[in-house]
Order: C-alpha cells, then sequence, then structure tokens
C-alpha cells in the first residue's frame, strides 16, 4: 500500500508550467521582426506575440516535443494575413507555452508562444 501511495504521491507533486489559452477576435497586426521571427495580434489580446521562425523549427519552453516546422508557419502566417486584409474573425488561436497568461489581454511584450490550433 505504501509504494502505491508513493507512486501516487510522484505524479500528482509533477509541476506543470506550461500555459494554455484560447484567444478570438479580428487580427489586428501580423508582423516580421528583423531576428526571423513572425508575429501576431488579435484585437482580444494587449501586444503582439512571437509564433514561429518561418526558417527553422519553432519550439518554445512548456512544450517538448511539440514543434513548428518552417511549411507550417508560413501557412499559419498566410491565413493570418488573409484574416487581416479581409477583416474576417479568427473564432479559435490555442496558444500554449510557460510564457502563455491567464487571459488574452495580459500577454507581456516579446513572448515566444507555441500556436497549437487556429480556427479562421
Amino acid at each position: 500500500m505504501k509504494k502505491i501511495l508513493l507512486s501516487s504521491a510522484l505524479i500528482f507533486s509533477m509541476n506543470v508550467s506550461a500555459g494554455s489559452l484560447v484567444c478570438e477576435g479580428t487580427v489586428d497586426a501580423v508582423a516580421y521582426h528583423g531576428n526571423d521571427k513572425l508575429m501576431v495580434k488579435l484585437s482580444s489580446m494587449n501586444t503582439p506575440v512571437f509564433f514561429c521562425n518561418p526558417n527553422e523549427a519553432w519550439s518554445v519552453p512548456g512544450e517538448p516535443g511539440r514543434v513548428m516546422n518552417p511549411e507550417t508557419c508560413k501557412a499559419v502566417f498566410s491565413m493570418f494575413l488573409s484574416a487581416r486584409a479581409t477583416r474576417e474573425r479568427i473564432s479559435r488561436v490555442h496558444f500554449d507555452g510557460d510564457n502563455v497568461p491567464s487571459s488574452c489581454s495580459s500577454f507581456s511584450s516579446w513572448q515566444n508562444v507555441f500556436i497549437r490550433y487556429v480556427n479562421y
């Protein structure tokens, strides 16, 4: 019985620090930054965030094993550009990683995030 309790305690004591957040809205800004990072800001967000690099694999702390490849990065960026040009609403963007806040209006400037899902 002690082994079961100890095993359970070890499993439940693992600290998962990565955040996950779903935001929506129109695309207020898409940007390329000189360090080869792409940025996006939705109307529900307080500041743009870095979400990928079009030249190399993208990963962020708190999301081990998840990588956005350059081709996917360019495709997602194109979706954001299209939504920006047409003023269409994006109904869901799932942001993940250690730098993801608890609300869409409380991102820190220059944050790196992982985008798991976009519904446009």
